[in-house]
């Protein structure tokens, strides 16, 4: 009987062995997989210039190869500079022309790429669209500044409609990222208000309550308003003061400095009486001086004090104001 059960047990361990065995041996093939599946930090245009040859030989290569370079493009910026190099705009604005059959003329520059990119946002589906509005970003990261300055209104146009219509979470935020690339000069500020951008952000704004997306948006918005055309937008639209004055200490840091400079370039250069009585009445002077109470960074606190001084003949003695905050508005 003893014999018996400690064979037995023996056996029973045996399975438990042989149990363990094999989940680590497919615990080992899954991490194996997986580190397969991991791509390389490429750096060479030989090997990035050997993956868009491998595209060619068929429909289903150019669609993976499409994600494969996205993700090369995301390592670093010396995988970017070797993606130009070995031809990859031009690659990258042919296999976009593909997704929705659009014949084009082939790329051969920079410009040919964004010109044809900007058709597929015109012309292409939904699908297309949202990658067209990716590809744009990659292609700006690398793009000659002179080129960034030269650009169509319609490429604007098109941005402001990815924005408009909602195509998906990544491609709005591609969308703002491309006018963040664009905006800090004057001539593509003046270009993103003409279509529209200003109303269409300061919705954005009132819809959304996802962190990055009013960060991008607020960061756009205070671009714009660095232009007299983009503040006459600003306050054309009936919730564009209040909505940024909501977003001051309920999003993030970024956010309540970009807010805090939109009210600073309105309060400097666009302010009329009917501008400042607004601002008093729907809270803007009373969050400014809730700004000055609470640990929100230095500059955004130095930006907010600027903003009552330059008006405090108009606000300072306001019964707007609740006293508890009053007593925080600079002398």
């Amino acid at each position: 009987m003893r014999l018996m059960s400690a064979s037995n047990s023996n056996k029973s361990t045996l399975k438990k062995h042989e149990a363990n065995t094999e989940k680590l041996r497919k615990v080992r093939e899954r991490k194996s997989k997986r580190k397969e599946s991991q791509l390389p930090n490429l750096q060479s245009a030989k090997q990035i210039a050997k993956i868009i040859k491998d595209a060619t030989k068929s429909p289903q290569q150019q669609i993976a190869c499409l994600r494969k370079l996205r993700s090369i493009a995301n390592v670093n910026d010396a995988n970017k500079k070797c993606m130009e190099a070995a031809g990859a705009v031009e690659f990258l604005a042919s296999i976009v022309n593909s997704f929705n059959s659009l014949s084009f003329e082939e790329s051969t520059s920079d410009g040919d790429a964004i010109e044809s990119l900007t058709n597929v946002l015109q012309n292409g589906n939904y699908e297309s669209r949202a990658y067209a509005s990716l590809l744009l970003k990659s292609v700006f990261e690398v793009a000659d500044p002179m080129q960034l300055i030269n650009l169509r209104t319609q490429l604007f146009v098109e941005i402001v409609q990815v924005l408009r219509d909602q195509i998906s979470h990544q491609a709005s935020k591609a969308a703002l990222q491309l006018f963040v690339s664009l905006c800090p000069w004057g001539r593509n500020r003046i270009r993103a208000v003409e279509a529209n951008a200003v109303s269409v952000l300061i919705d954005l704004l009132l819809d959304s309550t996802e962190k990055r997306a009013c960060e991008m948006a607020l960061i756009v918005l205070d671009l714009l308003c660095q232009c007299a055309e983009g503040r006459a937008e600003f306050l054309r639209h009936g919730a564009g003061l209040a909505v940024v004055s909501k977003k001051i200490l309920r999003v993030s840091q970024v956010a309540s400095e970009k807010a805090v400079r939109i009210l600073l370039s309105v309060s400097k250069f666009s302010t009329t009486s009917s501008v400042l009585q607004e601002m008093l009445q729907i809270g803007v002077v009373a969050k400014l001086c809730l700004v000055l109470q609470v640990d929100c960074g230095s500059k955004t606190k130095e930006k907010a004090k600027e903003v009552l001084k330059l008006h405090a003949r108009a606000w300072k003695n306001s019964a707007c104001i609740p006293a508890n905050l009053l007593s925080f508005y600079p002398a």
